[in-house]
């Protein structure tokens, strides 16, 4: 399954690393105000997702993490 997103939030966002650990694919790098970052989950699987907000001088970090359906 592919989940996309897109980053409206004029922040940049790192990839919170369980996201590869737990079995995605995708670009680690941080994702850009206006871009759209897609995540590649294993079959059978849909995405859980949760977002961090460390204030304005640490930025945004972003966990997706594959669930069983």
């Amino acid at each position: 399954m592919k989940f996309q997103y897109y980053n409206d939030t004029k922040r940049d966002i790192s990839i919170h690393p369980g996201t590869t650990l737990h079995g995605c694919e995708c670009d680690t790098s941080p994702i850009q105000h206006g871009e759209v970052r897609t995540f590649i989950l294993p079959p059978g699987t849909f995405p859980f997702v949760k977002m961090w907000d460390y204030g304005e001088e640490n930025g945004l970090s972003i966990l997706v993490s594959p669930i069983k359906e």
